[in-house]
């Protein structure tokens, strides 16, 4: 029973040590001259001036969406390529009807400015 687990285990605790081994050696081996400027806020190269509170524009999640959306596209492309010559043309016809609607979809925001920012 445990043959069968073992590959699994063995590759789990490669990645952990992957994952770990760099952050100890970071820990153990660098220089720790901690001072106020290494330890302030940085916020793109300023001081922060405002709440970090402070709510997001709507138009933010907007966007966010909006790539999430166009970006699953390109999750549902690649397997499909690689099947195209086993799903033939009817495999082919639902993949451009599929992104005929995306396309539509993406006119549409473009149209309503959904993609400005200002």
């Amino acid at each position: 029973m445990l043959e069968n687990y073992l590959p699994v285990l063995i590759f789990m605790a490669v990645g952990i040590g992957f994952g770990l081994v760099p952050v100890i050696a970071g820990f153990l081996l660098a220089p720790h001259k901690p001072d106020s400027e290494k330890n302030s806020p940085y916020e793109c190269g300023f001081e922060a001036f405002e709440d970090t509170r402070m709510p997001f524009d709507v138009r933010y999640y907007l966007v966010a969406i909006l790539f999430i959306i166009f970006d699953l596209e390109i999750a549902f492309l690649f397997p499909w390529a690689v099947v195209l010559e086993q799903i033939g043309w009817f495999g082919y016809l639902a993949m451009m009807l599929f992104l005929g609607i995306l396309v539509i979809g993406f006119i549409y925001e473009w149209k309503k400015g959904a993609l400005e920012w200002e």
